[in-house]
């Protein structure tokens, strides 16, 4: 597989921020750091490929809630990090050229809401009772427009909801210069395969642990 271009990695990343409300990325060692603070992630590092940077950082951090993250295998990145790190489940990232999936009536008592703040929009699938049943979001900058969190309650799965979602995001792009992509699940990999979307490279990552 051909190596992905470094500066659509950061495109990504940068939409993907704004999209979580966090800070932008800045570029580090031949990769991205984004300084989260979050709950779950203190900091985060991306790479378009394997570089010294990224083995440098694998031996210096000790400290769990730091994620490395590569556009690659898992043995890929496994094979540079010591033995305190933990692999994640992994991932897959797409880009499309096809037209978003067209949208369909939601079944009988759900209901779309969509929220758009500046770049980022919102959107969310109601239940007849009022819970929320499948939700996702999209920012976009002048260079990608990405989707981000395409997520359906295990109760409400298997009725189209995931691509009435991603629908009403695509509907909200308004420029198309600006490219798809997205980063999916081993699940959600066939999910988008189906609607058009294409593997730009796997996308490997690993953090240590809290004991």
């Amino acid at each position: 597989m051909s190596l992905i271009d470094p500066e659509l990695v950061f495109a990504w990343q940068t939409a993907h921020s704004i999209a979580r409300g966090a800070p932008a990325p800045v570029r580090d060692r031949g990769g991205y750091r984004v300084d989260t603070h979050s709950e779950k992630e203190t900091r985060r590092w991306v790479f378009p490929q394997l570089c010294d940077g990224l083995r440098e950082l694998a031996h210096e951090l000790t400290a769990p809630r730091h994620y490395l993250k590569l556009c690659g295998t898992d043995e890929a990145l496994r094979s540079v990090l010591p033995a305190r790190w933990e692999m994640q489940p992994a991932n897959y990232f797409m880009t499309t050229v096809a037209v978003g999936p067209e949208p369909k009536p939601l079944p009988d008592g759900y209901r779309m809401e969509l929220h758009r703040t500046g770049p980022v929009t919102r959107a969310c699938v109601l239940a007849p009772d009022g819970g929320l049943a499948a939700s996702g979001c999209a920012a976009e900058t002048a260079e990608v427009f990405i989707y981000d969190r395409i997520e359906t309650d295990p109760d409400h799965r298997r009725k189209g909801l995931g691509m009435a979602v991603m629908s009403a995001l695509g509907a909200a792009r308004t420029s198309l210069a600006s490219r798809p992509l997205l980063v999916a699940t081993a699940d959600g990999r066939g999910l988008y395969a189906n609607l058009g979307w294409t593997v730009l490279a796997p996308f490997a990552a690993a953090t240590i642990p809290e004991r």
